[in-house]
C-alpha cells in the first residue's frame, strides 16, 4: 500500500530521540528545540552490558596474545580496558591502536599515556585505516566488539587479509521502555536496528498512526521498511547531513 507522505505532515510539538540525553548543552538538538520551540526528549531504546572477563576467557580470548587492537568505539575502548584488569592483564606500552576515528583515539587518554603510545586513526570507517594497516599486517589484531557488530568492518578486514580476532566484550540489551506506554510523540528518531528490534520487544503491539519516523543509515531504514512502519524522514541526505537538520527540514516543509 502506497503512503502518501505529504498528508502526514503535520503540524510537530513533540521529538522522541533514542539516544541518552547529550553531556554537553551545546549539542544541536538543543538549539533545534530552541529555534523551533520543540520539546525534545533522549531515551535510549538500548544500552550495553559488559561480558564477564571469565566469560571471555571461556571462549579463549587472552589479551596478551594480540599486538595491536582494532577500535571502533568508545564502548569497545571501555571494555577492552576493563576486561583486561578483571584478567588481571597489564597492556603493555607498545602495544598499538588502531581507532576508526580521532574522537575514539583522544579517548584513549582515559586510560593511557596518549603521546608516549603508538595510535592511528581513520575518518570514520575501518577502509580509512587500509593504508595504515597494511603497513602493520604482522601485527596479531584484536577486534573488541558487541554481539551486533557491525559486518562491513568484519568484511573489509577480512578482504585485506589482516590477521584479526573478533572478542565479543560486551551485548546490546533491550532497554525497559514501560514508562512511555502512555506516551505519544509526533516524532521518534531512530540510530540502530537494535533500537528498532526494543522499540517492538517492549510495545508488541504497536501503532505509529500518526508519529512521524525519522531513521539515520540505511540498516536503520531498512529495519523500519522490515517491520512494517512508514519512514518519514531519512538521514542522511546530500541537503540533510545529520538528524538534526533533516527533522528541521521535515518540520519546516510542513504548510
Amino acid at each position: 500500500m502506497e503512503v502518501n507522505l505529504e498528508e502526514r505532515k503535520t503540524k510537530v510539538k513533540s521529538v522522541l530521540v533514542t539516544l541518552p540525553e547529550p553531556e554537553s548543552e551545546k549539542s544541536p538538538y538543543y538549539d533545534l528545540a530552541s529555534s523551533l520551540n520543540l520539546k525534545i526528549d533522549f531515551r535510549s531504546f538500548i544500552h550495553v552490558e559488559g561480558v564477564p572477563g571469565k566469560d571471555v576467557r571461556k571462549d579463549k580470548i587472552n589479551p596478551a596474545d594480540f599486538t595491536a587492537v582494532i577500535l571502533t568505539s568508545r564502548n569497545a575502548a571501555d571494555h577492552y580496558f576493563r576486561v583486561c584488569e578483571e584478567l588481571r592483564f597489564e597492556v603493555p606500552a607498545d602495544m598499538k591502536y588502531f581507532c576508526l576515528s580521532e574522537s575514539i583515539a583522544l579517548y584513549l587518554q582515559k586510560y593511557i599515556q596518549y603521546r608516549k603510545r603508538k595510535i592511528f586513526f581513520g575518518k570514520q570507517t575501518a577502509k580509512d585505516l587500509a593504508d595504515v594497516l597494511k603497513k602493520h599486517s604482522s601485527e596479531k589484531f584484536l577486534y573488541p566488539c558487541s554481539d551486533v557488530a557491525a559486518e562491513a568492518t568484519e568484511i573489509f578486514l577480512k578482504s585485506q587479509g589482516i590477521d584479526f580476532t573478533p572478542a565479543v566484550l560486551f551485548r546490546t540489551v533491550v532497554s525497559d521502555l514501560s514508562d512511555l506506554a502512555d506516551v505519544f510523540y509526533d516524532i521518534i528518531a531512530f540510530f540502530s536496528p537494535s533500537s528498532v528490534q526494543s522499540l517492538f520487544a517492549n510495545f508488541p503491539d504497536f501503532k505509529q498512526n500518526k508519529t512521524r519516523i525519522a531513521a539515520f543509515g540505511q540498516t536503520t531504514q531498512q529495519a523500519i521498511l522490515d517491520a512494517g512502519l512508514i519512514l518519514d524522514i531519512p538521514a542522511p541526505t546530500p541537503a540533510a547531513p545529520s538528524m538534526t537538520m533533516a527533522i528541521e527540514q521535515y518540520i519546516k516543509s510542513i504548510k
